[in-house]
């Protein structure tokens, strides 16, 4: 079994791994670190949310950081504010024996533009960046981003799916000839096919982790019959039975989370719901008493649900099945992460067992019919 050392990455950034519980690579990390730590390449990952990819892309990037040079040396993109506040986070935490700092910084809409611009004229050797405060900045002539040898676009599908797609066709314009591009993702529809014809090496290295299978091999798949008029009763044995663990209700309307957030709150149970045009402050706000164990339950639609990475989420329920079999890949990945095992369940009316079969074929994963 290869270790992180055997990769080649350094022992200082092994110790602050070690920390966080991270003592053996993932599969992704195993494919990825090697080649993007020894060769100035472009490179295509195909892999799920939770597979562990920001150590994958983040620690070749730490590892080739000039810390002397006081420019903008890598460019994260990622979908929304949580994923990019999130991997700043966690590429700190990896530099904490570092005897030189690595400064890094996050800039996401939400937030005042002015307090980012002024960290910005500080040393700044990474940016993690959603699409569209970062055209902001580039408009304003506020980030200089000529001097970046890395851009990784994380979730790439993710932030097509959002609207991105101008917004990322921009930026690979604008950060030049120069750099190495590396994309994640964990479907690969046209659009994603089209930005790496467009702007990738043509022999950019291509990783698939699992490729037999687009959703994360941990998760068992279930689905229980049931009628609009019995879901609500259906649902509450569920979280009965799973009273010791947290997890995600996925619902299609902003309407339906609201209704439904409301009968679980009247029944007793410790939910919240996330919802697009939340304010930064309360969203930020629902998401620390989920991550600190105090919620139990997340209801959300799958919009609002993007850059969600929690750890330890024993099940999501599809109260719902979603419009795009690849939202089933994204609402799914949110459990089983960091190889543990996790459940997904889906709540059917008797017509939608056709796209159960759908999702089978497609997806590549076997549905097991359960009853509660």
């Amino acid at each position: 079994m290869a270790t992180f050392l055997e990769l080649g990455v350094h022992k200082e950034f092994i110790q602050g791994l070690k920390e966080l519980g991270i003592k053996v690579p993932t599969e992704v990390q195993k494919a990825t670190i090697p080649v993007l730590l020894k060769s100035k390449t472009d490179l295509i990952g195909l892999a799920q949310t939770g597979t562990g990819k920001t150590a994958a892309f983040g620690l070749p990037i730490l590892q080739a950081i000039d810390v002397n040079s006081t420019n903008i040396q890598s460019l994260i993109l990622a979908p929304t504010r949580e994923l990019a506040q999130q991997i700043k986070k966690q590429l700190f935490k990896y530099t904490k024996y570092l005897d030189s700092k690595i400064f890094i910084e996050a800039v996401y809409g939400g937030e005042k533009i002015e307090r980012q611009i002024t960290n910005l004229k500080r040393t700044t050797h990474i940016v993690v960046a959603t699409p569209g405060r970062l055209i902001d900045l580039i408009e304003k002539g506020e980030i200089d981003l000529s001097k970046v040898t890395t851009l990784v676009l994380d979730e790439a599908d993710e932030m097509l799916s959002m609207g991105f797609k101008q917004d990322l066709n921009r930026i690979l314009k604008y950060t030049g000839k120069k750099k190495n591009t590396w994309l994640f993702s964990a479907t690969m529809p046209e659009e994603i096919q089209q930005i790496i014809k467009t702007y990738m090496a043509a022999d950019a290295v291509k990783i698939a982790v699992n490729k037999n299978t687009l959703v994360n091999a941990n998760i068992t798949h279930h689905y229980i019959k049931t009628t609009i008029k019995e879901k609500p009763e259906l649902l509450i044995k569920i979280l009965e039975r799973r009273s010791n663990e947290r997890g995600i209700i996925f619902c299609r309307t902003k309407a339906g989370t609201q209704n439904l957030m409301n009968f679980l709150k009247d029944e007793g149970f410790s939910v919240d719901a996330l919802e697009g045009d939340m304010q930064q402050k309360e969203r930020e706000k629902v998401m620390r008493a989920f991550k600190n164990g105090s919620l139990q339950v997340l209801i959300s639609t799958d919009v609002s649900a993007r850059g969600i990475d929690v750890n330890n989420l024993g099940f999501v329920i599809h109260h719902q099945l979603p419009e795009q079999l690849e939202y089933y890949t994204h609402r799914s990945g949110r459990t089983a992460r960091a190889g543990k095992a996790g459940f997904s369940i889906a709540l059917i009316l008797p017509n939608e067992l056709q796209k159960i079969q759908d999702l089978q074929k497609a997806l590549g994963i076997k549905f097991v019919e359960i009853s509660i």
